[in-house]
């Protein structure tokens, strides 16, 4: 067995990996041998089938196995070995791959792209200048959440004519081209909710009914998209097609939700019985939840804030054409180079923020304990059981809904590397200039959706 790399250039390098008959033919013939055990022939009594049928029939499958893990496992001990910081998988190189014949007892010599990550150093300074917004929280966003509230906790009651924010049931029925009810057409009855409908003519068309009252309508105009019109009207989304032209909607009653009162009754559904007592309690418990999850919204964005200026700023290399073409190759679902064109910008700016929050954590030896993040579940427990005004469980009772919830792997590698991000966070705010911003709801969300 022989194994070289050749570099393409620094972002790409080819690795050949040539086979001779001595390194597969003892592991392919004891398995041609256990293949002939389980197989049957007429005529042959089982496992006594001529070892030549056996190679005609499963020679080539087997071979293929064989040579495949003698492959992988060679190929990825020498990136291991040499230490190379690959990016994405090997990809296989058929002008790479020679062979006269593909049968035991030949030669063969197989080449896999590969994919390099850069080499760079990270050196944030005080002249890197990134930008902390902070949401200010304004009477306004108080207002805004007390009325989320109340819709929250509010009640759906009948009213005699339709506004702007109400929802209607009501029966469907399709019509034909004269606007008759069709024979044996579609019939159903379903909820629309006026808020809901984009076309503000149509929206209109809903405003001021009363029951009984009838208008003919094009459902599509009432739904998004094609799910929501196939339950609305109670069919199978394949049977859409049947479901074309007009229906008639007849108002069998309005419904309106009555905002929750602004008292005691809300205040302990919201905080728990008796936590807070009058309005001005209630909007400062509101002031100073919104404060301490508005911190965790600035987090994010900041880091958002901090990858976009460090790309920009780093213009670290890639190899680009391998990482398209290992991304078509490695994607469950069929995807043309075009579409993966069009999202590789993200996908390529996103790589490099990771390949650069990997080189801080490895040079500053930056690491999260699994205490650390028992004592953040513990927290976010303990965050939970005040949000519903349940008294926080003992120690004891604590850390064993802690370990629970780390029984989840997916769930625990979530905190890991949300985390990890943190510290990295921290590691840049201590080494470059961050300027706080103070900035209303309205613009932060704004903001943190145009990055």
């Amino acid at each position: 067995m022989n194994i070289t790399e050749e570099k393409v250039d620094d972002l790409n390098a080819i690795i050949k990996i040539k086979l001779t008959p001595e390194d597969y033919t003892e592991q392919y013939e004891k398995k041609i041998a256990e293949a002939r055990k389980q197989m049957t022939e007429p005529g042959f009594r089982p496992g006594k089938v001529p070892m030549g049928m056996v190679k005609k029939k499963y020679g080539q499958s087997i071979l293929a196995d064989e040579l495949n893990k003698i492959i992988n496992d060679k190929l990825y001990t020498h990136i291991q070995e040499n230490k190379l910081n690959v990016l994405g998988n090997p990809l296989p190189s058929d002008a790479h791959t020679t062979f006269d014949k593909w049968e035991a007892g030949s030669d063969f010599e197989f080449g896999y792209k590969i994919g390099l990550a850069p080499d760079f150093e990270v050196k944030p300074s005080s002249k890197d200048k990134v930008t902390f917004h902070k949401i200010k929280v304004d009477k306004e966003t108080i207002d805004k959440q007390i009325e989320d509230f109340q819709k929250r906790y509010g009640q759906m009651k009948e009213a005699d004519k339709s506004e702007k924010g109400d929802m209607v049931f009501g029966e469907f029925v399709q019509l034909d081209d004269k606007d008759k009810p069709l024979t044996e057409g579609i019939t159903a009855k379903s909820t629309v909710s006026i808020p809901m409908i984009e076309d503000e003519k149509i929206q209109k068309k809903f405003v001021g009914l009363k029951k009984g009252d009838s208008l003919v309508i094009d459902p599509k105009t009432v739904s998004k998209g094609d799910a929501d019109m196939a339950a609305m009207l109670h069919i199978k989304k394949d049977e859409l097609s049947q479901a074309t032209g007009n229906f008639s909607f007849t108002v069998e009653e309005v419904k309106r939700l009555e905002p929750a009162p602004l008292d005691q009754e809300l205040f302990d559904k919201i905080h728990g019985k008796d936590t807070v007592k009058d309005e001005k309690e209630f909007r400062a418990k509101i002031e100073e939840e919104l404060s301490v999850a508005f911190v965790n919204d600035s987090e994010r964005l900041f880091q958002k804030t901090l990858a976009d200026h460090f790309v920009k700023k780093m213009k670290l290399s890639l190899p680009d054409e391998f990482l398209k073409e290992w991304i078509q190759a490695s994607n469950e679902k069929e995807v043309s180079m075009e579409e993966i064109e069009k999202e590789y910008p993200q996908y390529s700016d996103q790589l490099k923020w990771q390949l650069i929050e990997n080189k801080v954590i490895q040079e500053n030896e930056i690491k999260v304990e699994v205490e650390e993040v028992k004592d953040y579940v513990k927290g976010m427990l303990v965050q939970q059981y005040a949000q519903y005004g349940m008294p926080t469980p003992e120690d004891e009772a604590l850390e064993a809904n802690a370990m629970q919830v780390l029984q989840n792997q997916d769930e625990t590698k979530k905190i890991f590397d949300y985390l990890y991000k943190n510290k990295v966070s921290e590691y840049f705010k201590n080494n470059v200039k961050v300027q706080e911003k103070e900035v209303n709801q309205e613009e932060f969300i704004k903001l943190f959706y145009a990055q």
